[in-house]
């Protein structure tokens, strides 16, 4: 699985822990910076993260600010992009298997690291249910 991830100023260190965390699985990670905690704007990087995602470079994104919340936002205006923003492991594992999620929006500020790993372990080990929830996912995708 190729796996793009991307980090703010305020998600830096927590990114560097999970590229680690997910390269000593065997995961194939690109890092789309940011390359330290100098400031920098999130928009930015989750722009190129989720038209990396959306193009179908890579199988699945993960983006980390501060609280997430930018992430999201910003990922989700990329069309085909279903960014959640996940705070515990049921809603990792809701979003990918009831709403398709292709990009997984963390907070380092509000998440501690153990659960964040926690979190993105659950939500690449999900995979999509379909059915009832095809359709609902496709509903989005028209909006």
């Amino acid at each position: 699985m190729k796996i793009v991830v991307g980090a703010d100023h305020g998600g830096f260190l927590a990114k560097q822990t999970l590229i680690e965390h997910l390269q000593k699985q065997g995961f194939d990670v690109e890092d789309f910076g940011t390359d330290s905690e100098e400031s920098c704007d999130y928009p930015d990087i989750a722009h190129e993260v989720a038209k990396a995602v959306a193009k179908g470079e890579f199988d699945l994104g993960i983006l980390i600010c501060g609280t997430g919340i930018g992430m999201s936002m910003a990922a989700n205006k990329v069309p085909g992009i279903r960014a959640a923003l996940c705070t515990d492991t049921f809603s990792a594992r809701m979003a990918r298997s009831h709403n398709d999620s292709n990009v997984l929006c963390l907070g380092a500020r509000v998440t501690g690291p153990g659960l964040m790993l926690d979190i993105v372990d659950t939500y690449l080990k999900g995979s999509f249910a379909g059915g009832r929830h095809g359709i609902r996912v496709g509903k989005i995708e028209t909006i």
